[in-house]
């Protein structure tokens, strides 16, 4: 690897049916590192900022996005945290990334469960902004959270997106609300 490259941010898009999402890496010890994962934009959020990224794939980046295209298109995918820069988070958000990932396919849970299981039972306001700022949505599944009320809360790339999602996963609703049994972060190991 020439030197310096490991500070290089690269950047892969590709469409989905969603819209156009991207993943920014950065390649660290001949393996690429994932920094983040750009949502599809939506109507009333900020555009993306202009990104000094350098247009760059390899086999690994390939290999993830025709993973997502494969989620995308209704297969189960068990994504892997092996390269996701997770380090880049704040121990709180990273604890709570984590909850979220164990969250199984086609359930979910709230962000005051969420928060119990942490052991900060008041913390949920706490855990949706971690959730909020999640940089490695889809692989870290932070449309698996919802309000208390089973109201769907917030998502970066919209509602729409996220419901659909749910949807996808076999999750069902009713009018705005989500049906079915919650999953209890309590069940979750630390």
């Amino acid at each position: 690897m020439p030197k310096g490259e490991h500070e290089m941010l690269y950047i892969v898009s590709f469409p989905t049916p969603f819209g156009p999402m991207a993943i920014l890496w950065r390649a660290v010890e001949d393996a690429p590192r994932i920094v983040k994962i750009l949502l599809p934009p939506t109507e009333g959020n900020t555009p993306r900022p202009s990104l000094q990224a350098t247009p760059r794939s390899c086999a690994a980046i390939d290999d993830l996005v025709a993973q997502i295209l494969r989620y995308f298109a209704g297969q189960t995918i068990a994504f892997s945290l092996d390269r996701v820069a997770l380090e880049g988070c704040s121990p709180f958000q990273k604890r709570v990334l984590l909850a979220e990932y164990a969250i199984p396919r086609g359930q979910v849970s709230t962000y005051g469960l969420i928060a119990a299981h942490l052991g900060m039972p008041n913390a949920a306001r706490a855990v949706g902004r971690a959730l909020a700022t999640n940089p490695f949505p889809i692989l870290i599944p932070c449309h698996r959270a919802i309000r208390s009320d089973r109201t769907l809360g917030g998502y970066q790339a919209g509602l729409a997106m996220k419901r659909a999602l749910l949807e996808m996963e076999g999750v069902r609703f009713a009018g705005e609300r989500v049906v079915g049994p919650l999953y209890y972060a309590a069940a979750v190991a630390h």
